[in-house]
């Protein structure tokens, strides 16, 4: 199959990443130092349910599906 140039949706870690900053931005108190975000990404990166993970994971044959569908234009992801 070939694969779109520019298809972050495509990619599952580009929607960890997305949680990521999501959780860290609705975080109570934001951080304010460089230390303060790495420590924040640390504990919310662990935080994320490993179903989150095999969900987008278990996803991909449904996203290539979909891809190839559109012929490689916008997705609904």
């Amino acid at each position: 199959m070939e694969w779109p140039m520019c298809a972050p949706d495509m990619n599952p870690i580009e929607h960890v990443w997305d949680a990521l900053g999501r959780r860290v931005a609705g975080r109570q108190i934001p951080p304010q130092t460089l230390q303060e975000l790495e420590r924040a990404l640390l504990e919310e990166w662990h935080r994320i349910p490993q179903l989150v993970i095999n969900s987008l994971i278990d996803s991909m044959p449904q996203r290539c599906s979909t891809l190839l569908v559109v012929r490689g234009n916008h997705t609904p992801y």
